[in-house]
């Protein structure tokens, strides 16, 4: 088996197109070899991930909420503040949501690496 690498630069790039394009290569869809039942061989590793831009209102607009698990807990925050916070854990999630809702989702998720640059 062999595995493939594919270095992305994020500088200057939009969000969504973005991530969409690493949903699909960690599915394995960009591989000859694809097949849906299985994890995919192909690695993706983004470099200057805090470096994109969403286009609009979106950074103010988008809402990420979660709960604490007690009553009336719900918690909130905007893009533009998770994403300042730390923007690895937003890309992972985007992209998460973005792969097929089954066992392999995990495994394919491995997959996606991010490269500090200092």
């Amino acid at each position: 088996m062999t595995m493939t690498d594919f270095h992305i630069d994020a500088k200057n790039k939009r969000f969504g197109r973005l991530i969409s394009e690493v949903a699909q290569i960690l599915q394995g869809k960009k591989s000859a070899k694809y097949d849906p039942r299985l994890p995919g061989e192909d690695r993706v590793i983004l470099r200057n991930y805090r470096d994109l831009y969403v286009t609009g209102e979106k950074a103010d607009q988008r809402i990420y909420y979660r709960h604490t698990g007690y009553v009336g807990h719900v918690k909130a925050i905007s893009f533009k503040d998770a994403f300042a916070k730390d923007p690895r854990k937003v890309i992972r999630e985007s992209v998460r949501r973005m792969l097929p809702k089954n066992w392999i989702a995990a495994k394919r998720l491995k997959n996606l690496i991010f490269e500090d640059n200092g």
